[in-house]
Parts: C-alpha cells; sequence; structure tokens
C-alpha cells in the first residue's frame, strides 16, 4: 500500500502545470518561486509607471508651452505618445503574461495587444525616421527647411505614420498574414489554450522585420551619416557664426543619441524574430520574452534622454512639479 501511495504522489509530483488544468489543448505553465514573482512584477510595474509618467511629462510639455510649437517638438510630441501607449497598454499584459507564463485575458485581447505592440514598435521608428528627414533639411538645407518642413507637413507625415503603423500591426494579426502558409503546422503544434506570442512563417517574419526596422533603420544610420558630413564641414560656422546652425546641431546630436538607444534596444528583438523561424523556432521562449522588455525599456529611456540633454525639459519639470503651470500665461514662458 505504501508503495502504491509513494508512486502516485510521484506521478503528481511529475505532473506538468497547465495554465487551464481542465482543457485538453492547454499550455503547459512554468510557476516561478513566489519571491521572484513578487520582484518581477515590482520590477515591471516600476518600469510600466516611470514610462507612463516621464512620456506624459513631455506631452504635458510639448503641448503647454508655445515656445516648443515647432516640427522638431510635435515629431518628439508623437514619439512619447507612442511610448506613453507601450507603457500605458502594452507592458501591464506584458508583465502579466511574462511572470504567469500564461495569457489569461483571452484570445480577442491577445491579438488587440499583439497588434497594438506591432503598432507602436513601427510607429516608434517610423516617427524616428521623419525626425531624421526633418533634421536633414535643418542641417544640410537650411534655406529649404522653413518651407519643406511646415507644421502642416509635419503633421500630415505624423497620421501617416501612424495609419501606416496600424494597418501593418492590425492587418497582420487579424487577417493572419502572420501564419500564412504554416496554418497547418501553427495550430497542431504552437496554438493551446493560455498561450499569447506572435507567431510568424518565414516570409511573414523576414516582411516583418525588413518592413518594421532593418530598411528604416538603414534610412536613418544612411540620413545621420549625410548629416555627419555636411555638419563636419560647417563647424567653423556652428561654433562662431551662426547660432541658430549651432543650436540645429546640438538637436540633431540629441536625436541621433535617440536613434541610437532605440536600435540598441530593439536590435536583440528583431535579430532573434528573424532567424528563428529558419531554425525550427528553436529561441528559448524566456529568451524571447527578455528580448520584448529589453525592447520595451526604450519607451523608459526616452524621456531620461531629453532630460539629461534638453535644458528646456528641465525647466518645464521644474514647472510643472511646482504647479507654476497653472498660472496665469504660464504657456508663453521662456525656456532655457
Amino acid at each position: 500500500m505504501d508503495g502504491q501511495i509513494n508512486i502516485s504522489q510521484i506521478a503528481t509530483l511529475e505532473k506538468p502545470t497547465l495554465c487551464y488544468e481542465f482543457s485538453n489543448r492547454s499550455c503547459q505553465k512554468f510557476v516561478y518561486p513566489l519571491e521572484t514573482r513578487i520582484f518581477l512584477y515590482i520590477l515591471c510595474s516600476v518600469s510600466s509607471i516611470v514610462t507612463v509618467i516621464g512620456n506624459l511629462l513631455v506631452i504635458i510639455t510639448v503641448i503647454h508651452f508655445k515656445q516648443l510649437h515647432t516640427p522638431t517638438n510635435y515629431l518628439i510630441l508623437s514619439l512619447a505618445m507612442a511610448d506613453l501607449l507601450v507603457g500605458g497598454v502594452v507592458m501591464p499584459p506584458s508583465m502579466l503574461r511574462s511572470i504567469e507564463t500564461c495569457w489569461y485575458l483571452g484570445a480577442l485581447f491577445c491579438k488587440i495587444h499583439s497588434s497594438l505592440d506591432v503598432t507602436l514598435c513601427t510607429t516608434s521608428i517610423l516617427n524616428l525616421c521623419i525626425i531624421s528627414l526633418e533634421r536633414y533639411y535643418a542641417i544640410c538645407h537650411p534655406f529649404q527647411y522653413h518651407s519643406k518642413m511646415t507644421s502642416l507637413t509635419t503633421l500630415v507625415m505624423i497620421i501617416i505614420c501612424w495609419t501606416v503603423s496600424a494597418a501593418l500591426g492590425f492587418g497582420m494579426i487579424f487577417l493572419e498574414f502572420n501564419i500564412l502558409g504554416v496554418e497547418d503546422f501553427y495550430y497542431a503544434n504552437i496554438k493551446c489554450d493560455g498561450r499569447c506570442t506572435l507567431f510568424q512563417s518565414k516570409d511573414a517574419a523576414t516582411a516583418m522585420s525588413l518592413a518594421c526596422f532593418y530598411i528604416p533603420a538603414f534610412v536613418m544610420l544612411c540620413i545621420y551619416l549625410k548629416i555627419l558630413y555636411v555638419a563636419k564641414r560647417q563647424v567653423q560656422a556652428i561654433q562662431s557664426v551662426n547660432s541658430e546652425l549651432k543650436k540645429e546641431g546640438k538637436a540633431t546630436k540629441t536625436l541621433a543619441i535617440i536613434v541610437g538607444v532605440f536600435l540598441t534596444f530593439w536590435i536583440p528583438f528583431f535579430l532573434c524574430n528573424i532567424i528563428d523561424p529558419f531554425i525550427g523556432y528553436s529561441v528559448p521562449p524566456l529568451l524571447f520574452d527578455l528580448f520584448y522588455w529589453v525592447g520595451y525599456c526604450n519607451s523608459t529611456c526616452n524621456p531620461i534622454v531629453y532630460a539629461f540633454f534638453y535644458s528646456w525639459f528641465r525647466h518645464a519639470f521644474r514647472i510643472i512639479l511646482s504647479k507654476a503651470i497653472f498660472q496665469t500665461n504660464s504657456s508663453k514662458t521662456v525656456l532655457m
């Protein structure tokens, strides 16, 4: 009898934990120790909150202060909106999925969440592409800048950026272009109750990675190399003659750093994303999840970059915290 009980106990211990115990299509669940889960919840929550607060400060600053109503800052505003949505809408459900290792929010919201993830990442890099183009005209063609980069032109480009990103993100997920050609394999081997991952065929992963990351990144790098070449030729003018050129040069340097930070944070994910289908989907889910969060942290870092390099942001931050923003004509404050 004792032997039978022991065998039964061993069988129970070896039985894998499932996301849904009463479903025969349930995914397996990895259970972290309680201390690890608490630590991860605190870490991810702090990251999400800092992302939301930091980008909200950027949005309030650009909208409120009239001095900042320029094409460059409208693009920064659009980028901050995308980062705010990452922190407020994408990161909390991702936190539950990563720590619980299961998805409990339903199949429809899984599609919405994945679509938003793709949309906001694409929006960020397309915004950065437009910013690099704006910097190109500011540095390389300063006399054409004000005629080419008007507020209306910038608004139209921002609308196109968000529209294309949403069409790509939601279209790919809801029309299931990501599994086109491998539907049988996906439903037989990948799909299960409690999983919410962006599975892609070889063609989809290649097209997605090229369109959302590699091609825009290549374009940006080419533009900034051109800007760097022209800026070196203008260095004497920037230092001793034209203060406007000097200011534009500093803004270009800061925005180039933001581009560099973005590429650094997202390269690990997109390398795995394009390689995984070609190596039999053997990249560990935990590694994919880690690279997702590394990418999300880019949205946390952008306001920190603004605060470090832009004196006007630090000045605006102090005004907001001191509640001086509620004073009459505070919007006309000259930010140093």
